[in-house]
């Protein structure tokens, strides 16, 4: 045994002369095991919770002679107390426990009145009160995730699903994610948190870094709405009673505290809300337990099909409160063929009401992790695991460390390579990889005919391309990657190509570093208004040709870093020669006499001789920084992950400048500004608005109308990507400008407020959204957009439609209106 082993041995010896375990299991009268149960020394916050399979283990030091006042507690079952004395190290303990019978003798009844209506008005009043006793606090924690898969699909959609890292039996069930974390942490209220990991655990990964964290698992029915996706309400909310309906079931005593249970009902089923049981404590008017279920069409997530909160509270007679104890969460998915179901359980321990937080206590790093926290032993975790491990958790840790050393080992990853490396007939058309899994790096070609398209300056044009891809480790913390792209068109009969690299150097400032030039198309939009397939469709089937494009020769370098928390910074400079392209080609599948291709030139659309640009060539270049006010992160030791703050707007400024042009008159520098923000309003839904302006200094008359600001418009009546970021009726460069610009948009997703209150259309569960959208240039009269559609279409789990009537006005005199029909990618 070496030196380590020997240590570690002694000091678990030395351990049992200070600490004693009391072990065992805990079950109901009819012998089936009990999960879950909270177990702990009375007057104190030292404890845990039975485990899935009804076993406990509770280390306690020892004091008092070796005395301890054991309590189990089990919401809908009588708690039990066992007073123990004993000197050994260990201590078996098997307990059973009574369903808990509940009387209304206790209930004052008056005429007319709902005696569970009483108790949760009372409830509300005191809700407030109820926040600030908890309003801050530290506390230690241990969370254990758990997700299965139940006869998973072999394929999906022709991929090959495998045994998702050796999970999967031949039965194609079992245990995908597992994992445990010990930490510390705190909070001040409102959305103060810092947490910090002192141990982490996942099954077969035995460098993974666990994403159960208390940040995810703070949810309190004391605050008006739980924010699952969607605000959900409380049950206990200031305006619960809008939503719920309750029914006193009984009433029972706990260490003489009269609990009163009740169950809550919606008064609408649609509705963003809870159902099941709440039991709350007479005269303190505070939460004893929970124990409430919603569903995936509530949270707008349709994989999830139900989502179960059960919290237990105990009484902290010092701080005069009951204080939640424990916290599971179970939740049941399915997807693609996918089904099974997960848990999330969390402890807590040793809290503390009186902190004594500074203004230094709380920083923008809310979640980080100690030295060596992914790399503690059996031992360790044997010691310091609360809540036992099941038989079935046992055992999936023991199989997949051991799958992972084999599969880590090179003459698998070789093995696996020389299966997938195979190079077939069909290759060289739809393309093929080639992968050095062991020494981290695959190369990939693209086959033409997955990128068949047609436009009406090359007709139908191909794309292939080369791509080289390595990483550092498995975090992917440092990657590189090469690419070499060939693109021809059989109308123009041209062949243009670009190459490129990039290099990121780290997960924690995000360092990215990119290289590419060659010859290119491009639209006179860099943000492509109109995707290739779109436009594709639109001209072969309606001889409606609206990308537009000019040629680009070019060299192109960038990088990007984060300076320090909330700054990110863009750099990019390129030398860039224009030329102007021709439509080379009338085809089109269903010719129209009424209609005809238009011109390339989007500033003479009949015009057929003169392009929209002459060619030129200058030097190009553009820093854009990009504040997060009030950025909070996850410090992972494999890389920093910021996380979205609703609080606060998101900041983007922009000087781009064009120098050294061929033609003076096309030098020009402009100035940019963006605002972005969304955020909740309560259960009434999500507001989320996008505001940006810009100017060009000096004078830009005679500039390129490649450099102009071009704005996002729609010609096709499909919506594409953001709804935020584009009109949906202005034509795609009627008000491009090189002058002072104002560009805003803003929208409202109800999320369920209004539809799903009324009768009927709420069975649908779609969503109302509303939108205005404006743009003011120098050049014209304000053009504005209003919108009101449906979000969250489809049908089952499969809802990613959206529809909008959306009317415009400021293009002339007339007023136009249409539907747009679109995918839900926003909220």
């Amino acid at each position: 045994m070496g030196i380590k082993n020997t240590l570690l041995l002694f000091i678990l010896l030395c351990s049992t002369t200070i600490f004693a375990q009391i072990k065992g299991t805990v079950k109901d009268t009819s012998g089936e095991a009990l999960p879950f149960v909270n177990v702990y020394l009375e007057g104190g916050f030292e404890g845990t919770t039975t485990n899935g399979d009804g076993v406990y283990e509770l280390d306690v030091l020892k004091k008092n002679a070796g005395t301890y006042n054991v309590v189990f507690q089990f919401l809908g079952f009588q708690t039990v107390k066992e007073t123990i004395t004993t000197d050994d190290a260990t201590y078996a303990l098997d307990i059973t426990m009574q369903e808990t019978s509940t009387s209304l003798d206790e209930v004052i009844v008056q005429a007319g009145v709902n005696p569970a209506d009483r108790i949760i008005r009372a409830t509300i009043d005191n809700r407030r009160i109820n926040l600030e006793k908890g309003s801050e606090y530290t506390a230690n924690f241990y969370s254990r995730g758990l997700w299965r898969v139940k006869d998973a699909p072999e394929k999906i959609m022709g991929q090959e699903v495998g045994d998702l890292g050796g999970g999967l039996d031949s039965t194609r069930t079992g245990i995908i994610y597992l994992s445990e974390t010990i930490s510390e942490i705190a909070y001040q209220r409102p959305d103060n948190f810092t947490e910090k990991i002192i141990a982490s655990k996942v099954s077969g990964n035995d460098n993974g870094f666990s994403f159960n964290t208390a940040i995810d698992a703070n949810f309190s029915f004391y605050e008006n709405t739980i924010d699952l996706n969607a605000q959900i309400i409380s049950p206990i909310a200031s305006n619960a009673f809008s939503y719920y309906k309750y029914t006193l079931l009984g009433t029972f005593y706990e260490d003489g505290k009269l609990i009163n249970k009740i169950e809550v009902t919606p008064r609408r089923p649609k509705d963003r809300v809870f159902s099941g049981l709440i039991y709350v404590v007479e005269d303190d008017w505070q939460l004893y337990g929970v124990e409430l279920d919603t569903n995936g069409e509530a949270i707008q997530v349709p994989v999830v099909k139900d989502l179960k909160f059960k919290q237990n509270f105990v009484f902290d007679a010092k701080a005069n409160q009951w204080v939640k104890l424990s916290q599971v969460i179970d939740f049941s998915f399915g997807f693609f063929g996918f089904n099974g179901d997960g848990r999330f359980t969390a402890g807590y321990t040793d809290y503390d009401f009186n902190p004594q937080f500074t203004k230094n206590s709380f920083t923008n790093e809310v979640l980080s992790f100690a030295p060596e926290a992914n790399k503690k032993d059996s031992l360790y975790w044997s010691t310091k695991r609360p809540v036992p491990l099941t038989e079935l958790e046992a055992d999936d840790y023991v199989r997949k460390d051991s799958i992972q050393v084999v599969r880590k080992s090179r003459k698998y990853l070789d093995s696996i390579d020389t299966k997938n490396n195979k190079f077939k007939l069909t290759s060289p058309i739809f393309g093929y990889t080639y992968a050095d899994t062991y020494n981290r790096w695959n190369a990939s070609f693209s086959g033409p005919l997955q990128a068949i398209q047609f436009n009406t300056v090359q007709g139908w044009h191909g794309t292939a391309d080369i791509t080289y891809f390595s990483w550092s480790d498995d975090d992917y913390q440092k990657t590189f990657s090469a690419f070499a792209k060939a693109n021809y068109g059989f109308s123009d009969d041209r062949l243009r190509y670009t190459l490129g690299f990039s290099r990121r150097f780290n997960r924690t400032n995000r360092a990215f570093l990119s290289a590419r030039g060659g010859i290119s198309l491009e639209q006179f939009n860099p943000s492509e208004p109109i995707s290739p397939i779109v436009n594709t469709i639109a001209t072969l089937g309606f001889e409606r040709n609206y990308a537009k494009f000019y040629e680009k020769a070019f060299a192109e370098a960038s990088y990007s870093q984060e300076l320090f928390n909330g700054l990110r910074l863009f750099t990019r400079a390129s030398y860039e020669e224009r030329r102007p392209v021709f439509n080379t080609t009338d085809q089109t599948f269903y010719p129209k006499d009424d209609i005809q291709y238009t011109s390339n030139n989007p500033l003479a659309p009949l015009d057929f001789e003169n392009g929209a640009i002459d060619k030129h060539d200058l030097v190009k270049a553009q820093v854009t920084t990009t504040i997060n006010f009030g950025q909070k992160y996850y410090n992972y030791p494999t890389g920093k992950f910021n996380i979205s703050n609703d609080k606060y707007p998101t900041l983007y400024l922009t000087y781009e400048t064009g120098v050294m042009a061929s033609n003076e008159d096309y030098n020009f520098d402009q100035l940019r500004i963006q605002l972005t923000q969304g955020f909740d309003i309560g259960n009434k839904g999500r507001f989320r608005y996008n505001v940006k302006a810009g100017t060009f200094l000096n004078t830009a008359d005679d500039i390129s109308f490649v450099d102009f600001q071009h704005f996002n418009g729609n010609q096709t009546r499909i919506g594409r990507g953001s709804y935020l970021d584009r009109f949906n009726l202005l034509p795609y460069y009627v008000r491009s400008t090189n002058d002072n610009y104002v560009e805003a948009h803003a929208e409202h997703n109800f999320r369920g407020w209004i539809l799903g209150k009324i009768p009927g259309i709420n069975q649908l569960n779609f969503n109302l959204v509303a939108g205005a959208h404006i743009l003011s240039t120098t050049d014209g009269s304000p053009y504005t957009e209003y919108s009101v559609g449906l979000d969250n279409i489809g049908w089952g789990k499969y809802r990613f439609l959206r529809v909008d009537y959306v009317r415009s006005q400021g293009l002339g005199s007339r007023t136009d209106g249409a539907f747009i029909f679109g995918l839900s990618l926003d909220f």
